[in-house]
């Protein structure tokens, strides 16, 4: 009754509390899901989730939650936020032997982030949009959750004569990847890349069904039934080409994760949401508050570690103290 009690509480802020566009907002709806709870379940404290400080212990279920779950993921309630974060830390230096390194700090709500991003990409049809200003470390924190979930990491590299051309050829990459290898992809885009807003068509239609009308051509598409006609046999889809590149989708909509990473500043935000509903309606939202001091006091203590300051510690300790105001 306690795990349901709790996954109950971390679900409804999950769906509600991260479309939240800032903290006013989100303290009331903390109090607000905190005397719920307190009605529902008056024998456990959920209060005590939302304490602020640098003590706070949030209420986080993920499925990274023990080093020993990275291997065999099990959604579950994180005891400790110390251990969650040393599993992510683990996590980054893998990473950064094998790709460009990533310095991270990985703060209580940087490790809220991540587990809410891999909490989104798991699920078959996941996606995720990740909204805050630049700065905020919405793309890093993705793929450190990307590699959490041992997904290969898209993403488009624009250039002047990037065009629709080109797009539709990458998206045929991790499509392939998806569908035919079978092998989970996070694609991150972010608004930056959008060139042409007629990216945004093939992204809708991506979140929405996975099914791009002018993706492939009808010999492309045939091909692709080949391809993976013994793995549809074997889950007893029946064997001719139509069957087949539909079972084909439905295995690029469970392996296929997209991540989207918007700024709110302007009106390009509230336009695109507005042409394109599967942007809001076909994702997850996880909004990013400005970090909070002691994050940022964090963040700044971890750089300052390498400078000596000689003898003189009330030099440094004020210099920290600066820090979270200096960002």
């Amino acid at each position: 009754m306690l795990f349901r009690s709790f996954l109950w509480v971390h679900e409804s802020e999950r769906v509600y509390g991260d479309r939240l566009v800032n903290n006013a907002d989100i303290g009331k709806f903390k109090a607000l899901i905190a005397a719920q709870a307190k009605k529902a379940f008056p024998q456990y404290n959920v209060s005590r989730f939302y304490m602020d400080g640098p003590t706070q212990n949030p209420l986080i279920f993920c499925h990274f939650g023990e080093p020993a779950s990275i291997d065999e993921p099990v959604y579950d309630m994180v005891q400790q936020l110390s251990t969650v974060r040393g599993t992510f830390e683990g996590a980054l230096a893998e990473y950064n032997e094998f790709h460009a390194v990533m310095d991270l700090v990985l703060f209580g709500d940087a490790v809220c982030h991540v587990a809410r991003v891999t909490r989104i990409i798991k699920q078959p049809a996941g996606h995720a949009m990740l909204v805050g200003v630049g700065g905020s470390g919405k793309q890093s924190l993705a793929r450190l959750a990307a590699s959490l979930c041992s997904y290969s990491l898209c993403a488009i590299a624009i250039t002047q004569t990037y065009g629709i051309a080109d797009l539709k050829s990458d998206l045929q990459a991790m499509y392939t990847k998806a569908g035919v290898k079978q092998e989970g992809v996070l694609f991150l885009f972010t608004d930056n890349q959008i060139t042409n807003e007629r990216f945004l068509v093939y992204i809708n239609d991506l979140l929405a069904s996975a099914n791009i009308p002018d993706l492939y051509t009808k010999d492309e598409q045939d091909n692709i039934s080949n391809a993976v006609m013994s793995k549809a046999k074997a889950v007893g889809v029946p064997q001719d080409n139509a069957s087949c590149f539909k079972y084909f989708i439905s295995e690029v909509r469970n392996n296929l994760h997209v991540c989207l990473c918007f700024s709110p500043v302007g009106a390009d935000f509230r336009t695109r949401a507005t042409k394109f509903p599967a942007l809001v309606n076909c994702t997850v939202i996880d909004w990013f508050q400005p970090w909070p001091e002691e994050a940022l006091a964090t963040v700044g203590k971890k750089f300052l570690a390498g400078l000596d300051f000689g003898e003189n510690a009330l030099l440094k300790d004020g210099i920290e103290k600066f820090m979270p105001m200096s960002f």
